[in-house]
């Protein structure tokens, strides 16, 4: 069970690869990516809604997902504005690279943790972070190489970034007989608030500043979309 668990991790976070794959195939117009960012924006707004902070509630109450939310907003914060200090204009990369990071894990724990528990896999949960992850890595790897980044170590970034959260999909498929249900609505929790940060500070102002007014439309577009998976 454990080696199916890492396949549904790996295929949840395939999507990082291939979102980082498309955005260094090619130079995309700064509307394009604008518009994709837009949609993701949108995509994580519904796994905030539905995924995470209802589920959460549903799973350990509501003070274990405002514990956990405001952990995961205070650690965002904090990371993000050490690299702003100390990588200039790849910054807003990389801060989406770190969003995926720190939100991919809690949601793939979440993922094994359901496994565990016999009820099969969240097809909500697994669409909600594909469509959310594949736009965020498309974004994130045109702006890192338009800031100057190489190629390879885009990819590598994505890559790894992508393999860490698919182990933990089996960790949390381990953990899950010790993991009270207010420790689970924490985890779903510290997505939240590092998501919630994230869209504020990174990804909608630089969905706005490339596609104009045109990004609230497809941001509503990819609430629509991640919305109707969760609850299909």
């Amino acid at each position: 069970m454990i080696a199916e668990a890492l396949g549904w991790g790996a295929l949840a976070a395939s999507s990082l690869v291939l979102g980082a794959l498309v955005g260094l195939a090619r130079p995309w117009p700064q509307q394009a990516i604008g518009l994709v960012l837009g949609f993701g924006a949108g995509a994580l707004i519904s796994a905030v809604s539905f995924e995470l902070a209802q589920e959460g509630v549903e799973i350990g109450g509501g003070t274990a997902v405002a514990i956990g939310l405001a952990i995961g907003a205070l650690t965002y914060y904090v990371a993000s504005g050490l690299l702003a200090s100390g990588m200039g204009d790849a910054s807003a990369g990389t801060a989406l690279a770190l969003g995926a990071f720190l939100d991919g894990i809690p949601e793939q724990l979440v993922l094994g943790i359901g496994l565990a528990s016999g009820e099969g896999v969240s097809v909500g949960l697994l669409a909600a972070i594909f469509v959310s992850n594949l736009p965020e890595a498309v974004g994130g790897a045109s702006e890192m190489k338009g800031a100057g980044e190489s190629r390879a170590r885009v990819a590598r970034l994505w890559l790894g970034v992508a393999a860490v959260c698919a182990l933990a999909t089996p960790a949390g498929f381990a953990i899950a007989d010790t993991a009270s249900g207010e420790l689970q609505g924490a985890i779903n929790g510290f997505a939240a608030g590092a998501l919630i940060v994230m869209l504020v500070d990174s990804m909608i102002p630089d969905a706005t500043r490339q596609a104009g007014r045109t990004t609230g439309l497809v941001t509503a577009l990819g609430f629509a979309v991640a919305s109707g998976l969760s609850v299909a």
